[in-house]
């Protein structure tokens, strides 16, 4: 699968694109709507998360509800539309897009930059993550998420964090935090590592280093491994008869990818979110007119989105698995794509096997 998007935050609207999905797939508009709306969810959002509808519309590849196999396009509009009339900002926010952007362009026109770069643009990806989620569904995996550290207070200590929240709203702070992706019932083999691209280890790790905010990303044991024997850390292959081909592992240290393909165990990542860089309380800046040293502007913004990037990297990780299922089963229709995973090899004996690829003409 391919997907663009297009927009910008205070634009008349945000449009995705989605190519490859087969046809056939039933298509729940309503779901999609619901998943933009947990993306509005959680203690710490700013007054945007209060007016902003993300008005779903589908412009193509849909009739009568199912897919045509034809590109899916989707219009997101704004309720915030005054890019043409909002000021542009005297001096650019640490952290943020605004000045890198504009020592590539040579402009000190931030808005042109920051419209983009804003986190409003992974309203499309949520969108269309929805659509890949009903897809994976009709093949029985499920992807799931949860807050792990919300501004370094553990997320099960519930009170600690959303004092922690407040603290940091009082003071003009912001705060980030850490959460975990899972998606159970991926068959094995998914990926690839025929070229670095085809990794999928390496696609859903960029997939979730691709939110704004994430500055790290880990899969299974992570950062880890580097302190660890091998003893401890690979996850030994033992007999199953309920795994697939008769095989299970023992653990799930790896996060359920080896060598850039799934398998057959929980995909697990993880990703650190650093805290929003627009400050009430500001950050130390230059205005860029003059070169002098001031705070950088505020603008409206959110304390703490630890929460919406959870739902966020659903999303992502729904777009990836849904590509590689797609490339390892093939099929322009829902029906081929299941008669094709339904042949994928769970129920053979691995005895029976050839033992070089000369057996398989």
């Amino acid at each position: 699968m391919r997907w663009l998007t297009a927009g910008e935050s205070h634009g008349p609207a945000l449009v995705a694109l989605l190519e490859g999905l087969p046809a056939g797939l039933p298509v729940d508009v309503d779901a999609i709507r619901a998943g933009l709306v947990r993306r509005w969810e959680g203690y710490g959002r700013g007054p945007r998360a209060r007016f902003e509808q993300d008005q779903l519309e589908v412009l193509a590849g849909l009739k009568h509800g199912v897919t045509l196999g034809s590109p899916l396009a989707l219009r997101i509009g704004n309720a915030d539309t005054r890019i043409e009339e909002l000021p542009n900002l005297k001096a650019p926010r640490p952290g943020h897009a605004d000045l890198p952007g504009m020592l590539r362009l040579r402009t000190r026109d931030a808005r042109a930059i920051l419209e983009r770069a804003s986190a409003r643009e992974t309203t499309a990806r949520t969108a269309l993550g929805e659509v890949a989620r009903q897809l994976l569904s009709q093949f029985g995996i499920r992807v799931q998420s949860r807050i792990l550290l919300v501004g370094g207070v553990d997320a099960a200590d519930e009170a600690g964090w959303k004092a922690a929240i407040d603290r940091a709203k009082e003071a003009g702070d912001s705060l980030g935090g850490v959460f975990e992706v899972t998606a159970t019932g991926c068959p094995p083999g998914l990926g690839g590592n025929a070229q670095a691209a085809d990794r999928l280890d390496a696609r859903l790790m960029a997939a979730l280093a691709s939110i704004p905010a994430v500055k790290g990303v880990e899969i299974g044991l992570g950062f880890a491994v580097g302190r660890l024997p091998g003893t401890q850390v690979h996850d030994s292959i033992v007999p199953d008869p309920q795994g697939w081909a008769g095989l299970g592992r023992g653990s799930n240290r790896s996060g359920g990818v080896e060598g850039g393909f799934t398998t057959g165990q929980p995909v697990v990542l993880r990703a650190a979110l650093k805290p929003i860089p627009t400050l009430r309380h500001g950050v130390e800046s230059v205005e860029m007119a003059t070169l002098k040293p001031m705070r950088a502007t505020y603008e409206r913004s959110d304390v703490c989105v630890i929460q919406p990037a959870a739902v966020i990297g659903e999303a992502l990780l729904c777009l990836e698995l849904a590509s590689a299922l797609i490339a390892r089963a093939g099929g322009v229709s829902l029906a081929e794509m299941r008669v094709r995973t339904a042949d994928l090899g769970r129920a053979e004996d691995p005895r029976g096997w050839p033992e070089d690829l000369s057996g398989l003409r």
